[in-house]
């Protein structure tokens, strides 16, 4: 074993490593996410957007404040990894490995004369009768003599020319790099090694491993809690309206956790003055519903009212603590909406079916909340939702809205195929805009996407749609802008943090609420675009039996579609009771306004005549127990529809009544062709 005194030298190197082996890693994938999301940053560049912030160039700055614990404990454990390599970088220059030609100044191999000559030079140096300094005296004894005894023996010199040591040929030596306090196994530190080998080997591992498990266990993989998965669950109905979606939003766990004080009374109280109307309360009997509102969870008033104060525009009067609590929420809020939209289209009825009017409703509250836009401005044109979109432009407002429609520019889309000249001279005619103002403007106007949908539903290999037939859904989604780009970031002003435009497409069935097919789609990964159509594409070619030519041919024209600016969605569902559906397939974005787009889809599913399966007979006592389940879920639905609002029950009432009109023109059909 190595001595004492090198096993306490490799200490500090031991330790540095241990450090640096994860550090060094983990920094620069930081810094490779951090160079990533500069990348990713393209933004309309308007002056609203460049007053936030949030679009910083520098990549360091991107890595975020030095104030949080994570980046914290990065910076402490570089310096400490700097002081490791001073420390060693100095001991190393004191422990040097005795070389005696260089000690004496002289080349290897030089002859006793010049040995004798150089040793004298340095003794009238450094000789204590020629130098009375201490440390002269010091080298001269341990360096300079222990030198010129070594190359004048023979024998030394011999060894130290062949072995590089004086005394020959050394052998091979383990050490443990610890320090020689823990090494002293006699005395009472070997106590000490072993709690060091316990400690480090046993115990750190678990306590990390236990705090990661029960940190995980609260968690989902996209970091939202579990109970708040389960309150969203519980609470999502399918008729919930859009004006209550508000309400089922702000019962996540993780509002919860933000700490309501008593100074904020005062604030929230004035906060509720302002936003009352956007409220769901009876402003008729106004006492009542807000002795009702304020008996609510603490937390749950406070969320919903900054929520509110988020989407009318009013966080500018809120106080420090406030706006630090409502920067919070927004923070939470994407990965919340996206867990409560896979919590409305998730199958919940015996079909297996999600449901559509709820999902619409979270994305709908998705678009608000990343453009500041309160959900009555949907109302504002009889629920056309015509004049939220315009407040997403910048220096928009409802004055200006007003001044606009009277100029026979009553929708969005007249606006958007307005010519840019005209569409300036009417903005300066209406609202006397500066020319930077109106270059903001059409800076937004060429972000805004348009999208165009293309659908089939068949079954693969088989002609028509038949009873339980797997059906395949193909959706190619084409997104377009004036910029002529595909990947951005929307123009969110006032939202604090980045978000990525993310599109939703739902196929449903809008009579009986059931989304059939649903899935996310992301036009700012070209890359995983790319390969997610590849391999689509190369598993229903090879399903089909095509040739290898075929196959390639296929995967070469979706990679090419995927390049101009579309993205494929597949899937599969079963098909449902025999009948004719007329599907609609809806494409949502969650961050811009008046951009969604909807088609409508007709598929007829027949009865079962294939071979190995009932002999195309359907036997009564299965129509009996569909005709049951049938009923258990209109009586379900009549239940829940009674828990919500009264405005929507004549709509509903109406929709009841043309499904029955079409079921009885669908049973009088069925009944003709059996006579048949």
């Amino acid at each position: 074993m190595a001595d004492s005194e090198e096993n306490n030298a490799l200490f500090p190197i031991f330790i540095l490593s241990i450090i640096a082996l994860p550090l060094v890693p983990y920094t620069i994938l930081k810094l490779f996410r951090a160079a990533s999301k500069k990348a990713k940053s393209i933004h309309c560049g308007c002056s609203d957007c460049a007053r936030t912030g949030k679009y910083q160039k520098s990549v360091f700055k991107r890595v975020g404040n030095i104030s949080t614990c994570g980046n914290f404990t990065l910076v402490l454990l570089w310096v400490i990894v700097g002081i490791l390599v001073y420390y060693i970088k100095n001991m190393s220059r004191e422990n040097q490995v005795f070389e005696p030609f260089s000690i004496l100044g002289l080349e290897p191999g030089a002859l006793d004369s010049e040995i004798k000559k150089a040793y004298r030079r340095l003794s009238i140096q450094y000789h204590p009768d020629k130098n009375p300094d201490p440390a002269a005296h010091k080298y001269f004894i341990e360096s300079i003599s222990k030198a010129y005894q070594a190359l004048t023996d023979p024998i030394s010199r011999e060894n130290f020319e062949k072995y590089g040591h004086p005394d020959g040929r050394q052998g091979f030596q383990m050490g443990i790099a610890l320090p020689q306090f823990l090494l002293n196994i006699d005395g009472s530190s070997g106590g000490l090694l072993l709690l060091w080998i316990v400690g480090i080997c046993i115990l750190l591992p678990l306590v990390m491993a236990v705090v990661y498990l029960s940190r995980s266990s609260k968690y989902t993989g996209n970091h939202v809690k579990n109970d708040t998965l389960a309150a969203y669950f519980h609470l999502v109905k399918p008729s919930l309206a859009p004006s209550k979606v508000m309400e089922v939003f702000v019962k996540a766990a993780e509002f919860l956790e933000i700490p309501v004080r008593r100074s904020d009374d005062e604030p929230l109280h004035k906060l509720f003055m302002t936003v009352r109307s956007e409220l769901s309360i009876d402003l008729k009997n106004i006492k009542k519903e807000q002795a009702k509102f304020w008996k609510q969870h603490p937390a749950l008033v406070k969320t919903e009212l900054l929520i509110q104060a988020h989407l009318t525009r009013e966080t500018a009067s809120l106080s420090p603590d406030l706006e630090r609590d409502c920067k919070r929420m927004l923070e939470f809020a994407p990965r919340l909406l996206e867990e409560l939209i896979k919590m409305a289209i998730i199958p919940r009825t015996s079909k297996g079916h999600g449901w559509l009017r709820p999902a619409i409703g979270v994305v709908e509250l998705s678009q608000c909340i990343v453009q500041a836009v309160p959900l009555s401005a949907r109302k504002a044109a009889g629920g056309s939702a015509e004049g939220a979109p315009f407040l997403q432009l910048p220096h928009f407002d409802d004055d200006i809205i007003k001044k606009i429609s009277r100029k026979k520019v009553r929708t969005f889309q007249d606006f958007q195929e307005m010519p840019i000249q005209e569409r300036a001279e009417l903005l300066s005619e209406v609202a006397d805009l500066s020319p930077p103002q109106l270059l903001d403007i059409e800076k937004v106007m060429e972000l805004i996407p348009s999208l165009t949908v293309e659908v089939s539903c068949e079954t693969e290999g088989e002609e028509g749609i038949q009873e339980g037939d797997v059906v395949t859904v193909k959706a190619w989604v084409t997104l377009k802008r004036p910029n002529r780009l595909i990947g951005a970031l929307p123009h969110a002003p006032r939202f604090p943090f980045h978000k990525e435009e993310s599109y939703w497409i739902f196929l449903a069935d809008p009579t009986s609420n059931a989304v059939w097919f649903f899935q996310k789609i992301s036009f700012m990964d070209e890359a995983g675009a790319v390969s997610a159509a590849s391999n689509a594409i190369d598993e229903r070619m090879e399903s089909l039996g095509a040739s290898p030519k075929e196959k390639t041919a296929a995967i070469k024209e979706a990679v090419e579609k995927v390049k101009s600016g579309s993205r494929l969605a597949m899937g599969k569902f079963m098909a449902t009771a025999e009948g004719s559906y007329n599907l609609t397939c809806h494409v949502l974005c969650d961050s811009w306004i008046g951009c969604d787009q909807k088609t409508t889809l007709k598929m007829k599913v027949v009865r079962r005549t294939r071979a190995g399966t009932r002999g195309g007979q359907v036997s009564e006592h299965a129509e009996d127990e569909n005709e049951e389940e049938d009923e258990i879920e209109e009586e379900e639905d009549e239940d829940i529809e009674s828990e919500y609002s009264d405005d929507e029950e004549p709509k509903k009432s109406n929709v009841n009544g043309k499904s029955g009109k079409k079921g009885k023109e669908a049973s009088s059909e069925t009944s003709d062709s059996d006579e048949e």
